[in-house]
């Protein structure tokens, strides 16, 4: 077996070849193999470890002291690593891609077994194929590209945080505070350039994007950036990303300063980059702060530990610093070296090899002096990766453990807010629970919660000094006004029609335009043009895409908002509602029944039922009384027929007499005047309304004939019918002016017209008004929709535009413009109106029950009272007619008859009798006492 060394020195490696033939001749082969396993598991007294990095640099001034101090900590700490030195070797990559690989060539001629950095993203990339090559760890504490943490550099291990987090985070900012543009300025490098591209994946899921990526090339000269930044200056955007290097960074807000870029209206959000190089210059210069007042930027978030304050405490002691204070990277270059130290402590705990062997790929050609044979492949690197990856230990800057990405767990970042001479927390980011105030080691004993409501920042001082948060968007200063359409209409002018004096155009749509804009906190120049030859209304829909293709800036005219039309454009808050409604042919319609049809069925029977009734109640009231209401039982039927029916026209002949005859019918006289009055009206109604409508009578019945179809031109509504409600073209006909409306309804189909016109509420509205409601609507809206303004996709004055039109509508402007330019009609949407004009018997209800409770009283005490004279008429009877008692089989049976004849009596002849049954009885008592007196 071959053991070689860590320094690789070919003699020594031909000195032990040799002695290990010498024991294998001499020695049993069993004490051979303790030997070996001896010699392979015991620990080397030196363990080297490189460094990759740019001395001079912000990352580099901190890190360097940092890297030296924890490899010094290591060494003097008995627990780990314990008979073996860990010795670290420092190459400097001269902030140049090309040096670093030639570095870190020769960094792994000295048999690193795992190598810390670079910072560079751009080196990182072209080193991980070095190590993927020979199996050498690469623990980098700055490179932050996202895109390094792919599967290609499975050696690659990120000991900072992914940029991948950091862009989520500022995606989360910038969709807090209500922005949907930014402009992004980048370094165009490996770094910058992948950086930028997950911030735009992040703000699509946030429903925002990147209106302009402002790229400049490394080492960039000042006035390459100067005329980077004026470009910029002229957009829309007022929300800048910045993402760039600690060393340059500066240079740019410099120059923003000079263009007047860091004034209100602008926000500037500055990566980690920014605070590393604040954090490592403390105290900064006043004139530094000065030209960062109202930058927000963010910072890698180290927890507050006592292991971190001790380290914090004896900065200042360390050698070889060069600054007085240090970032971020600092802490993450120290953990790289306590990992590298922990991972080499467990990997030779569990036996394994630091041993290197020769890669066949790698040798020299002939007059080569690039030394790759020199070069050795680690052959314990993917044991001691997996190592690395499994760690899980508190460093200076949080809980060191990795993810299944190899991402460091817990991404945090600090927010931070720059004024004055230092700067303010104003909250804090994870991906645990995304914008909060509170810290996350406190949220992460909580369960998560990402929702909208549960994202709050503290507030924030902007550039020039202001508190409320900016706009984020200006309109370009470009010296180009908004180029807004206006359809040049040949019909219902009132909406939007050219004008002679400025701005050339009026109309409601016009008004409302102007009012909104007016109500804006920022002036917006515009000029309208004409869209359309002025012989017929233009096409609404190509009006549209004229929009989408950036041909105009916007639509201002009585565009109907529909789906396909926002699947390309952004409307505002609509400003009139609107939908399809049906307006059918005049024609005279009659019914030789058209007289029954002011009630309903219900309502006649019910009316029929009562005249009978009371008709009856009043007979039987007036019966023993009246003698109009005597005679044969065939007379009285008549009567009661009569008298009932008769009250219709109040011309009875008969006279009531009884009081409650006259109580009920002055009742029911009432119910007649209601019945009439309301059966006039109805039927007045009822045939209006025949003369006025058609065997249209609605969207259903036009589909279902054959019949042509009025459609206005220029108007959605012919394709909506041919592909929605496939309706054939041959039966539209299209109007292309006012005038055709009536001309072709009063024609008809017979006479070349149409049998009805299909077009959007506010013109039929408007052309009720016009023709003084001689044609009506049938049938209800069969589509919703409403008027409003287009703008080009995600422009942000279509988002302000509608909120100044919701407060024309709270504040009644809005009436006031449409009562000014669209007088309003009278004229009402009918719903089958002989339908809705015939009455039933819920609206008379009330008086058929107080008419029947009336009835049944009078009949109550009619009868009480007939029943109470029968009581005491009866007696009498007995005495005078006995002999007709006597022949009446039953009692009960005679008593029933003696009722009914009782009950037709008249009331006088009962009367007459009961008087003379008295006289009877008084004489008989006369006479039976004067005979008993004579008696005795």
């Amino acid at each position: 077996m071959e053991v070689l060394s860590i320094t690789g020195h070919s003699r020594r490696v031909m000195t032990r070849r040799l002695f290990l033939v010498i024991i294998c001749i001499w020695v049993p082969m069993e004490v051979v193999g303790r030997a070996i396993n001896a010699s392979v598991s015991s620990r080397p007294s030196v363990v080297n470890i490189g460094a990759l990095f740019t001395y001079n640099s912000v990352i580099g001034r901190s890190a360097k002291p940092a890297l030296s101090a924890a490899v010094d900590d290591v060494n003097s700490d008995n627990s780990i690593l314990s008979g073996t030195k860990l010795n670290i070797i420092l190459h400097d990559t001269n902030c140049s891609g090309f040096l670093g690989t030639v570095e870190a060539l020769q960094l792994m001629e000295n048999d690193v077994v795992a190598a810390i950095g670079p910072q560079s993203s751009g080196i990182a990339h072209v080193i991980s194929h070095v190590v993927n090559e020979l199996h050498v760890p690469l623990l980098s504490f700055g490179a932050t590209d996202p895109t390094l943490s792919a599967l290609q550099y499975p050696y690659f291990i990120r000991t900072t945080q992914n940029d991948y987090f950091q862009m989520y985070a500022i995606a989360d900012m910038i969709s807090h505070y209500g922005w949907s543009e930014v402009i992004a300025i980048f370094v165009d490098d490996d770094n910058g350039r992948n950086g930028i591209s997950i911030l735009g994946d992040a703000l699509t899921k946030k429903r925002a994007k990147i209106s302009y990526k402002a790229a400049f090339t490394p080492g960039a000269p000042r006035s390459a950036i100067n005329d980077l930044l004026v470009g910029v200056n002229l957009m829309e955007s007022r929300v800048y990303v910045l993402h760039v290097n600690p060393d340059s960074g500066l240079s740019i807000f410099s120059i923003a300063k000079k263009l007047g870029m860091m004034s209100s209206g602008y926000v500037w959000i500055a990566t980690d980059w920014l605070p590393s190089l604040l954090d490592s210059i403390e105290p900064a210069d006043p004139d530094t702060m000065n030209l960062l007042q109202g930058v927000v930027a963010f910072r890698h978030h180290t927890p507050d530990t006592d292991l971190k304050n001790r380290f914090i405490s004896r900065w200042k002691n360390l050698k070889g610093k060069e600054t007085a204070s240090f970032n971020s990277y600092a802490l993450y270059a120290y953990d790289s070296v306590w990992l590298a130290a922990r991972a080499l402590d467990i990997f030779l705990n569990e036996g394994g090899n630091l041993s290197f062997s020769n890669d066949p790929r790698l040798h020299d050609t002939n007059g080569s002096t690039l030394h790759l044979a020199t070069l050795r492949i680690f052959n314990g690197g993917q044991q001691l990766l997996q190592t690395i990856l499994r760690m899980n230990f508190t460093g200076l800057s949080g809980q060191i453990k990795f993810d299944l990405d190899k991402n460091l767990v817990q991404p945090a970042y600090d927010i931070l807010n720059i004024g004055g001479t230092g700067s303010r927390r104003i909250g804090y980011w994870s991906n645990y629970s995304g914008l909060s105030v509170i810290t996350p080691e406190i949220l992460y004993q909580k369960p998560p919660n990402t929702s909208s409501s549960n994202q709050h920042l503290y507030s924030v001082i902007w550039p020039g000094d202001i508190t409320s948060t900016p706009r984020g968007w200006v309109f370009p200063n470009n010296g180009k006004p908004l180029r807004i359409a206006v359809p040049n209409r040949v019909s219902y002018k009132e909406f939007v029609t050219k004008d002679k004096s400025p701005p050339g155009v009026r109309g409601y749509c016009i008004d409302v335009f102007e009012a909104a804009i007016n109500l804006l906190p920022y002036p917006v120049p515009r000029t309208y043009v004409l869209y359309g030859h002025g012989d017929r209304n233009p096409d609404y829909s190509e009006l549209v895409y004229q929009v989408a293709e950036n041909k105009f800036d916007a639509v201002v005219g009585d565009v109907t908002i529909t789906t396909n039309r926002t699947k390309i454009v952004d409307f505002t808050q609509p400003y009139m509602e609107s939908g399809l409604v049906v307006v059918p042919v005049k024609e005279a319609k009659s019914s030789p029944w058209a007289f029954l049809k002011p009630f309903s069925v219900q309502m006649w029977c019910v009316t029929c039922a009562f005249f009978l009734f009371v008709g009856a109640v009043v007979w039987i009231l007036e019966h023993r009384i009246n003698h109009e209401f005597r005679g044969p039982p065939s007379q009285q039927l008549i009567t009661i027929f009569w008298f009932s029916f008769s009250t219709m026209f109040f011309s009875h002949r008969e006279n009531t007499v009884s009081t409650l005859g006259r109580l009920i019918l002055i009742i029911w006289l009432f119910v007649v005047l209601i019945i009439n009055s309301s059966y006039t009206a109805s039927l007045t109604s009822i045939l209006t309304v025949q003369q006025l409508t058609s065997r249209i009578e609605g969207i259903d019945s036009l589909i279902s004939s054959t019949e042509p179809i009025g459609v206005p031109d220029g108007s959605y509504v012919r394709k909506y019918l041919v592909d929605e409600l496939n309706i054939a073209e041959s039966r539209l006909i299209t109007l292309k002016n006012q005038q055709d409306y009536p001309d072709s309804l009063l024609r008809g189909p017979k006479g070349g017209g149409v049998a009805a016109i299909v077009d959007e509420l506010p013109y039929i509205e408007l052309f009720h008004s016009n023709t003084n409601c001689q044609f009506r609507t049938v049938g209800q809206e069969f589509t919703k929709s409403g008027l409003g303004f287009a703008f080009q996709r995600d422009s942000p004055l279509a988002v302000d535009l509608s909120t100044a039109i919701l407060q024309l509508s709270e504040s009644g402007d809005l009436q006031k413009i449409h009562d000014k330019w669209l007088t309003s009609s009278e004229c009402t949407m009918q719903v089958n109106e002989v339908d809705a004009n015939r009455l039933s018997l819920n609206s008379f209800w009330g008086l058929f029950l107080i008419c029947g409770i009336a009835c049944l009283i009078a009949l109550i005490v009619f009868f009480w009272r007939v029943f109470f004279q029968y009581i005491r008429y009866r007696p009498e009877a007995e005495d005078a007619d006995q002999e007709i008692e006597q022949t009446r089989p039953t009692k009960r049976t005679t008593s029933f008859k003696d009722l009914i004849y009782f009950v037709d009596k008249k009331e006088a002849e009962i009367k007459e009798s009961r008087r003379k049954s008295k006289e009877n009885n008084g004489q008989n008592s006369l006479g039976s006492d004067g005979h008993s007196i004579s008696s005795s």
